[in-house]
């Protein structure tokens, strides 16, 4: 109990210098360069605290769960010694932590409304809740595949620059032939999809498998899966708004 106590006092410390920064830019060009008070300062004063106390819950969680979990799983799996259970965890892992992605949610549901407006598809709300889920299945199929790939180039020892160049190479040629209304929503995908719940689990299993394979290195092949896991989606949604 005492050890989690000085954990969480040590991520507020850490929390409250990752804060100050953006604190004092805001004071700064609030109250110095545009020479105005700041607005609702109690509701911002609450908002702030309520981050910070988040922020810190939220890193302790990760050093203390998730991280760990994801690497005695990836520890597991090597010694079951079955590629068919790891590869579908490694699916489930990426799909499951995806699919419950809040910036991934948010983003589908404005693409949706956003699309309806603008005539890509009918104004209803059953047609928007359609296209949201649609889009949102098919950006956690990609990062599925993904986690799957990056399983696959730490077991085989692919290097990671040459799928990074060939996967950017397929995005644009399929930028070019692709519907311009889809592009920036398959670009800004590949981004959400590697957030709050995504980014630990994955990089835990990435180290974790890197750590049990003799001959890897934690360090050199362990990480190098968030890339991938951006990547795809990319592609996938641009194949996503040429079907449809």
């Amino acid at each position: 109990m005492n050890y989690v106590l000085r954990r969480l006092a040590s991520n507020l410390l850490d929390s409250c210098k990752d804060l100050l920064p953006i604190v004092l830019v805001v004071a700064f060009f609030q109250i110095i360069v545009l020479d105005q008070p700041i607005p609702e300062l109690g509701n911002i004063l609450l908002g702030g605290l309520s981050v910070l106390i988040g922020l810190t819950f939220f890193v302790s969680g990760l050093r203390l769960g998730l991280f760990p979990i994801g690497e005695n799983l990836a520890h597991s799996f090597v010694k079951k010694g079955s590629l068919f259970w790891l590869f579908l965890f490694a699916f489930a892992l990426g799909f499951g932590t995806t699919i419950a992605e809040p910036a991934l949610i948010a983003v589908a549901n404005e693409a949706a409304i956003v699309a309806s407006t603008g005539g890509i598809i009918e104004n209803t709300e059953l047609t928007i809740n359609k296209y949201a889920v649609d889009l949102r299945l098919t950006v956690a199929l990609a990062v599925g595949i993904s986690v799957m790939l990056g399983v696959a180039r730490i077991i085989y020892g692919w290097p990671l620059h040459w799928l990074i160049i060939l996967g950017y190479f397929l995005v644009m040629i399929i930028t070019f032939i692709s519907p311009d209304w889809i592009i920036g929503i398959a670009y800004d995908s590949g981004g959400v999809t590697t957030s709050t719940v995504t980014v630990p689990l994955v990089t835990a299993l990435g180290v974790g498998l890197a750590s049990s394979i003799r001959g890897r290195n934690p360090l050199t092949d362990g990480f190098g899966m968030i890339a991938i896991c951006s990547l795809l989606p990319i592609i996938a949604v641009l194949i996503f708004g040429i079907i449809l």
